[in-house]
């Protein structure tokens, strides 16, 4: 039985189509151009970061981030970013009995801004909260750690088969592929996804039956 559901952040519980759209106007490309990079290099496996260093090449993503912080264009997050069902799901999880926790792989403020939307879940962390990032084994370590349940009884939510499906599936967590966001849509039928994870989702609502099984 599960009794802790965890959800990766990106492409699961928000979109990222601000963030994207804050960088493309931070280094002045088309929105359009930036994406479709961001595609290309998903496409061939590589993070996603990637992408601007292909707009801008030799950039230090970290200089630029805080750059774009200092100069009041950061990241931000409200409910727009939200998906639709995460509000109803994570609520009708913890009225079922459920632990909610969401953690993945966002900076410290995302974290900040998360925990300002007051969503139905017992505990936000992000990787730079903890000093620690997905796919790291640590990083399912500390998940455990905050599941307050057995790896077996705790379930990985995410997009990402190379940072959510199979780490989690490693650390010993149950582990759930979500069909969202580029990495989703594109690894959903793939034969390592189907054959590791546990189930395979097109929405979050799909979790309400997962924990009656």
């Amino acid at each position: 039985m599960i009794e802790t559901i965890v959800f990766d952040i990106g492409e699961t519980i928000t979109r990222d189509d601000r963030y994207w759209a804050a960088w493309a106007d931070w280094l002045d490309v088309p929105r359009h151009t930036l994406s479709a990079l961001v595609g290309a290099v998903v496409a061939q496996g590589q993070d996603n970061a990637e992408a601007l260093r292909l707009v801008r090449p030799g950039i230090d993503v970290d200089a630029e981030y805080h750059a774009r912080e200092a100069a009041g264009r950061g990241e931000h997050l409200d409910e727009d970013d939200l998906y639709d069902d995460v509000r109803p799901t994570l609520s009708a999880l913890r009225e079922a009995g459920v632990r909610v926790v969401i953690a993945g792989n966002q900076t410290p403020r995302a974290g900040e801004l998360l925990r300002a939307l007051n969503l139905p879940a017992d505990l936000i962390v992000t990787s730079g909260e903890w000093g620690v990032a997905k796919p790291h084994p640590d990083f399912f370590q500390r998940t455990l750690e905050v599941s307050h349940a057995a790896a077996d009884a705790t379930l990985y939510v995410g997009d990402h088969p190379a940072n959510d499906v199979f780490p989690a599936k490693a650390a010993g967590l149950r582990a759930a592929h979500l069909r969202r966001g580029p990495w989703g849509h594109l690894w959903a039928d793939a034969p390592e996804v189907v054959a590791t994870a546990d189930w395979r989702i097109g929405s979050l609502s799909d979790l309400t039956e997962v924990v009656q099984v």
